[in-house]
């Protein structure tokens, strides 16, 4: 009877999980076309230059103990508890921090309206803090549906809030916006739909039984985060913004496209193979489907935008974009085996191998700083 209930909520959250996806993609696509109609590659670059500083942000702020709860066969309120105030106390002094070095973000730049720029878009590592244990929570009871309705509502009410400004000539500051609103109502409805509520009491020394695990965790996200933006902050500082804006749209559209599968596989993986770490063999099955329904998604829907990407950009965009393609196609490549990376992450994880992950985002790291290093001089697609 238990399998049969867990098979029930793996088929329901790949279902809620594809159905999300489907339709955050499709929003997406809508908002995103009607503002790369509006906007130029500069306004995307703007915000582009920040998004490490967001990124190793929230990463210091979950910090590894959200993979940690999900991990845990038990519930209990008081590691949840925990984690929740570790992550808002964490929130507000980096916020603090990053308000006051805003002035060195822009002088690095050489951008005088990052300043007030950054200071706004950091606003929303404040309100990430307060639904990462939430979000966790819903995770970990497999609430696929909620959480698929959380992620819609946020993005089509951010999208339209964006739009509306993009229209108005508000330039990057309408991305900016969208970006706090999409995390300010992700964070609200993760409250509303969560079955666990924080308490006042605060106690952070569950944490120490989640440390040698979350660390590892930690310290690979860091690395992950600084992997996935280092060519952002390259180009901003020896290019300029336009630049980097047109890389940043042929990463996005990619990103866009790999994150139906993604998505869809990590609403339930890492819950799904940790209820069966008990039984190898059951497990393996389990994740030998998850790889074969990926890949059944994943390769013709990537190498498929690959190939009319050129097209793509120009009904979506029209000729101002045609400079991102040449990313669009490569990224797509990269693409197709994306989810196949975050399912070797969830099973090693499962089994407590964080040590490994961690070493190969090492490994990874270090390969592209080589590589950066020996192709940068020959421009911005080598």
């Amino acid at each position: 009877m238990a399998e049969e209930t867990l098979k029930d909520k793996t088929a329901k959250g790949l279902f809620w999980g594809g159905v999300s996806n489907g339709l955050q993609q499709i929003l997406n696509l809508v908002f995103g076309i009607i503002l790369l109609r509006v906007l130029d590659a500069e306004d995307y670059g703007m915000v582009g230059m920040l998004a490490i500083f967001m990124g190793i942000a929230s990463t210091i702020q979950e910090s590894g103990f959200s993979a940690a709860l999900i991990n845990i066969k038990e519930f209990k309120h008081e590691d949840y508890n925990a984690v929740f105030w570790f992550s808002l106390i964490a929130g507000i002094i980096i916020y603090i921090i990053l308000f006051f070095v805003a002035p060195l973000i822009s002088w690095f730049y050489e951008k005088p309206e990052l300043t007030n720029l950054s200071r706004f878009l950091f606003v929303g590592i404040l309100f990430g803090g307060m639904g990462i244990a939430h979000n966790a929570a819903l995770s970990k009871k497999l609430m696929v549906k909620e959480k698929a309705k959380v992620d819609v509502i946020a993005l089509l009410a951010s999208g339209i809030i964006g739009v509306i400004l993009a229209l108005n000539g508000f330039a990057y500051w309408g991305l900016a916006v969208q970006s706090v609103t999409y995390v300010g109502v992700s964070t609200f409805l993760r409250w509303h739909y969560s079955p666990w509520k924080p308490s006042m009491h605060i106690n952070l020394s569950p944490l120490n039984d989640m440390f040698s695990f979350s660390i590892k965790l930690f310290l690979t996200n860091i690395f992950w985060q600084i992997n996935t933006n280092i060519f952002s902050v390259l180009l901003g500082k020896f290019y300029n913004p336009k630049q980097v804006g047109y890389y940043s749209q042929g990463n996005k559209w990619t990103v866009m496209g790999s994150t139906v599968i993604v998505g869809m596989i990590n609403s339930i993986a890492q819950p799904v193979l940790t209820q069966m770490s008990d039984d190898i063999e059951r497990q393996r099955n389990a994740f030998r489907k998850m790889l074969r329904f990926g890949a059944f998604v994943s390769f013709p829907l990537m190498l498929g935008l690959a190939f009319v990407g050129k097209e793509f950009l120009l009904i979506a965009g029209g000729d101002k974009w045609l400079p991102s393609v040449s990313f669009l196609q490569l990224f797509s490549i990269w693409g197709a085996i994306y989810y196949m990376w975050h399912l070797y992450v969830s099973i090693l994880i499962t089994h407590g191998k964080s040590n490994i992950y961690l070493g190969g985002m090492l490994l990874v790291g270090l390969l592209q700083l080589v590589t950066v290093g020996l192709m940068f001089p020959y421009g911005i697609f080598p």
